[in-house]
């Protein structure tokens, strides 16, 4: 049984359409807004497509703004029969950007969808037009705290025995616990938490939660950390500064490491920046869009 919890913070606006495409057979669940050159925002753990239910409308006056609720999260569909391995996850990108009828894309990324987007940049960077990068992990480890917890989470997976054992823990009360310092700093409130951990709750939520962690990559990754130098689409770091999971030391390693990428720091901010500070972070990806993209296909010389 999925959770139904409505969000009451935020809603998606109006002009925002929800539909749903089978991608590589999987059920996503999608809004799209606007017209023009494509725009694709990619959420991060544990959340869902509303995490960026403030820009979605001021982006779609200017752009085809298309937001999806990753294989898993939100509304989309969760399979134990497709596991979701890293390589997997990015080739799943392209297919939903093949789905989408989008060769290339500006790709707005937070959090685990920014470790996606950067595996596509390595792999396919002609699909990408303009990269912004928000508080993630990137091609980095987490801080020691947040990459024992998960590696706690991934060793009880592995283990079937144990995993039948973690399949009872307070997985749900786990994730308010650390996301409810957020809804003080105005991010979301308790409804919308709810939507975003209240599946933990159910069995088949926290049997599904494992069998991603099953199949989650806490190492570094070697082909992201090459990759960046060779970007070169416009790109641009956002960064809350104040973030427990992710620090400020990866957004800087990010913009000496890409080239001519913006680095904006926003103060005092933390871990769900785009949803603390929208006005923000709304004017650094408007800037972005207005830089010149390279072509996805470089015309032929001669």
């Amino acid at each position: 049984m999925r959770h139904t919890t409505m969000p009451s913070q935020g809603a998606l606006p109006a002009l925002a359409e929800r539909r749903e495409l089978i991608v590589d057979g999987t059920r996503f669940s999608v809004v799209e807004a606007g017209r023009g050159e494509p725009a694709l925002l990619l959420h991060g753990y544990p959340q869902s497509l509303l995490t960026w239910r403030h820009q979605i409308a001021p982006l779609a006056q200017t752009h085809r703004v298309v937001a999806p609720d990753w294989l898993g999260w939100g509304a989309s569909e969760r399979r134990f029969d497709q596991p979701p391995r890293y390589w997997a996850e990015v080739a799943r990108l392209g297919a939903l950007l093949d789905a989408l009828d989008m060769p290339a894309c500006n790709l707005i990324a937070h959090d685990y969808g920014c470790f996606l987007a950067l595996g596509l940049m390595a792999r396919h960077p002609e699909r990408v037009l303009r990269l912004a990068l928000l508080n993630a992990r990137a091609h980095r480890r987490f801080p020691p705290a947040t990459y024992a917890m998960f590696a706690v989470i991934r060793a009880a997976a592995l283990v079937p025995r144990v995993q039948r054992l973690a399949e009872q823990l307070p997985l749900g009360t786990l994730h308010r616990r650390l996301m409810r310092p957020h809804i003080a700093r105005g991010s979301f409130d308790a409804t919308l938490l709810e939507h975003y951990v209240g599946w933990l709750d159910e069995r088949e939520g926290r049997r599904w939660l494992l069998h991603f962690f099953r199949h989650y990559q806490l190492g570094l990754q070697p082909e992201l950390v090459a990759a960046l130098p060779r970007i070169s689409c416009p790109a641009s770091v956002i960064w809350g500064d104040r973030d427990p999971f992710c620090p400020w030391a990866i957004a800087e390693d990010l913009a000496q490491r890409i080239p001519h990428a913006t680095l904006t720091r926003i103060e005092g901010a933390s871990h769900f920046v785009m949803e603390e500070r929208p006005a923000e972070v709304l004017t650094s990806l408007q800037a972005l869009l207005r830089r010149p993209a390279r072509l996805p296909h470089p015309p032929p010389s001669g």
